[in-house]
């Protein structure tokens, strides 16, 4: 369960679940693009992919307390060092953007994200734009 001393790896995988989950529908292209994500990234070098359920896990009963969103969000930002909230935002648009739409639901919780790990307006509207870009269809 959530608590004190989760690593910057482990916030990242919470806030990309939480996306996901934003709309009581984890599709597999979103789940897709966390396990990719996990298994590309430098940032997630040396995380163990088999610890992937298990966080999900975590998120799901920590989200069943009434102020559990609120919880696992101040785990988050208390995990996330700075220079790493920007990507963690990232993240989140790319999940929110990779079933090629992005739910109210997952739209409100990229807001939420942004204020709670303080990302300025226009780096978030950069990001956003990125994310559209990536996850276009032809």
């Amino acid at each position: 369960m959530s608590g004190p001393g989760i690593d910057p790896q482990t916030a990242l995988i919470y806030l990309m679940i939480l996306t996901s989950a934003a709309d009581a529908d984890m599709r597999d292209e979103e789940l897709r693009t966390i396990g990719d994500t996990i298994s590309l990234l430098p940032v997630f070098e040396g995380f163990d992919p088999d610890r992937l359920t298990h966080l999900a896990a975590d998120v799901t009963a920590i989200l069943q307390d009434p102020d559990g969103l609120d919880r696992v969000f101040v785990d988050i930002r208390a995990a996330l060092p700075v220079h790493l909230r920007e990507t963690a935002y990232a993240l989140a648009c790319d999940v929110a953007a990779a079933d090629g739409r992005a739910s109210l639901e997952e739209l409100r919780l990229l807001e939420l994200t942004r204020h709670r790990l303080e990302i300025d307006r226009l780096v978030a509207a950069a990001i956003e734009r990125g994310a559209r870009a990536r996850y276009h269809p032809l």
